[in-house]
């Protein structure tokens, strides 16, 4: 992996934090691959749900660590030096009350025609016990379940 697929990676992981802490859908959607999707609190989502996950999430501040990513194992590439896989630590501080989440997302990351792109986010959560997991389902409802 070059420095440059590096760097781009790196900077669409910041336009997700930023976008986020915007509230600019549109941004999020803009940085996964049209098949792309979100885990957590014992679900997977697609983008179709990423409106109704964004509106029911609470609002505030997405601070990112630098991503560690790695390619794959040599026999194990999807074209070519296309695929690559991270995890990303997150720290969400709620604008309201300053309450803190902290975490880390797993990612997967495809090179597309537009340049590199989320695949997969999965959320894991940092428990004040230690435990580290995904969540426990809460208040969102996919439509129509």
């Amino acid at each position: 992996m070059s420095t440059d697929d590096l760097m781009e990676i790196q900077q669409l992981l910041g336009r997700y934090a930023v976008h986020m802490t915007r509230g600019d859908i549109d941004g999020v959607l803009a940085v996964f691959t049209p098949d792309g999707t979100y885990s957590a609190f014992g679900d997977t989502h697609g983008l179709d749900e990423f409106p109704a996950l964004v509106a029911a999430a609470p609002k505030g501040l997405f601070l990112v660590g630098t991503a560690v990513v790695e390619l794959p194992p040599a026999g194990d590439r999807e074209g070519d030096g296309d695929t690559a896989t991270g995890t990303q630590p997150l720290c969400f501080i709620d604008h309201a009350t300053h309450a803190m989440r902290i975490g880390y997302y797993n990612d997967t990351y495809l090179r597309t025609a537009d340049g590199w792109r989320l695949r997969t986010r999965a959320m894991t959560f940092i428990r004040r016990s230690g435990a580290h997991d995904s969540g426990r389902p809460h208040a969102f409802e996919r439509p129509g379940a």
